[in-house]
């Protein structure tokens, strides 16, 4: 697996989990009071997130991004919905680094 679409993979993960996190399981516990879910989605949350900078910073430096670019692609893991946004890129360079056939 490259390292583009390593990223992609994970970003989209992490993007799922910060959703669920945010407007699930955030509601359950300060609106139900059940704050086991916080607890299990936040953890998976918070392991997807250092994924996704490994992945990051791996791609990064494959691909030989500008700081700029790597920022971007940083941001876009904490606004909710960034993630899907950044990955409409991701699929664009993807698609260019293909061999033509």
């Amino acid at each position: 697996m490259t390292a583009l679409r390593q990223l992609r993979l994970i970003a989209i993960l992490e993007g799922l989990s910060y959703l669920l996190l945010l407007f699930i399981a955030m509601p359950l516990k300060y609106l139900a009071g059940q704050p086991l879910a916080v607890r299990v989605v936040g953890s998976a949350h918070g392991l997807l997130f250092v994924l996704f900078l490994a992945a990051l910073a791996h791609a990064a430096v494959r691909r030989r991004w500008s700081l700029g670019r790597s920022l971007l692609a940083f941001v876009s893991s904490i606004v909710p919905f960034g993630t899907f946004v950044f990955d409409r890129s991701l699929r664009r360079e993807i698609e260019a680094a293909l061999p033509s056939s």
